[in-house]
């Protein structure tokens, strides 16, 4: 059999009346079992569900005023993408949630620790990582919001997670398009991320504002012998930079260690470097700053959260190289 051009692999059974003397008897079972097949087939029954596996059934906006909180717990029975969203919700509440108290006492559970008082006050230790577009775009105000509140406890980032902040509090970043040609933008002293927009001059502000800390850095280290690391730079410049909108701020005001340890892999790098030609000397020490932290407090935690965002949707093209990294 053929349709709309194509054969199609379809069985049929041919269920009309034998005539052939005595078989009529015959032809009527064969109707009846194909009956029973095509039913079979079509109506097959349903098991049983059971009773926790939950309704589909979306937020009612009929209900007036919007309730955030039923909104995002509505998520997880709206089916498709959504279910996994809520699932995020969820597992983001946990993790806010947690206390050790929750947990049974360990046998060799240490002597406070077995204090019901103690338990109580032990919570998840939670991290968020997040690449540097979504710095570069408006979830920066989310990111900035989490660090303020003290809802993680510390912060991966990438170089342009970095810097993309600080220069954001001294210019600011357009919504341009995605299609916009990287070449013409380039001859207008324009850097394209994404669908965003950042001048050229953008960095000039920058270069200006950190050369000056990064001659405080390298006075500290001979004078007072500091061993500057990746975190320990970062928070100096959160420190500095002095301005509620910056979660580096945040996040080093309420003691939020932010971890980078290629803090050079983008324009930050490249003010290191061409601050060298007129001050060397400044040393940032990697495996002190973020590896050796990072691998103990992943030995010693009772019970971490790992919350990491990201987006694919990052596109920059080669020609504009001034960018963020």
């Amino acid at each position: 059999m053929e349709e709309c051009g194509r054969s199609a692999d379809v069985a049929f059974i041919d269920v009309s009346p034998v005539i052939c003397g005595g078989c009529g008897s015959k032809a009527g079972s064969l109707v009846g079992d194909a009956e029973v097949l095509v039913r079979e087939a079509v109506l097959c029954r349903s098991d049983k569900l059971d009773t926790e596996v939950p309704i589909v059934r979306g937020y009612d906006f009929q209900n007036g005023t919007v309730d955030y909180d039923a909104l995002l717990q509505a998520m997880l029975t709206t089916g498709f993408q959504a279910s996994h969203f809520g699932r995020a919700v969820q597992e983001v509440n946990r993790m806010i949630s947690w206390r050790l108290s929750d947990e049974a006492v360990e046998p060799d559970c240490s002597p406070e620790h077995r204090d019901p008082a103690v338990r109580s006050s032990v919570k998840s230790k939670i991290f968020l990582g997040f690449t540097s577009n979504l710095i570069s775009s408006g979830i920066r105000e989310t990111i900035r919001f989490l660090a303020q509140h003290k809802l993680v406890d510390v912060l991966v980032t990438t170089a342009g997670g970095i810097e993309e902040d600080l220069i954001k509090c001294i210019a600011p970043t357009y919504v341009g398009d995605f299609s916009l040609s990287g070449k013409s933008l380039r001859a207008k002293g324009l850097n394209r991320i994404g669908n965003l927009l950042v001048p050229n001059d953008n960095y000039c502000l920058f270069e200006d504002w950190v050369h000056p800390i990064l001659d405080k850095l390298v006075a500290e280290q001979r004078e007072q012998k500091i061993n500057w690391t990746p975190s320990k730079v970062i928070a100096r410049l959160g420190k500095e930079i002095n301005h509620p909108d910056s979660y580096l701020y945040w996040a080093q005001k309420n003691g939020i260690p932010v971890y980078c340890p290629a803090l050079t892999d983008g324009s930050l790098g490249d003010m290191i470097y061409f601050h060298s030609f007129k001050n060397p000397g400044l040393v940032i020490d990697i495996v002190e700053g973020e590896i050796q932290p990072e691998l103990l407090w992943t030995f010693y935690l009772n019970t971490s959260g790992m919350s990491e965002k990201r987006s694919k949707s990052r596109e920059r093209q080669n020609d504009t190289k001034s960018g963020p990294r």
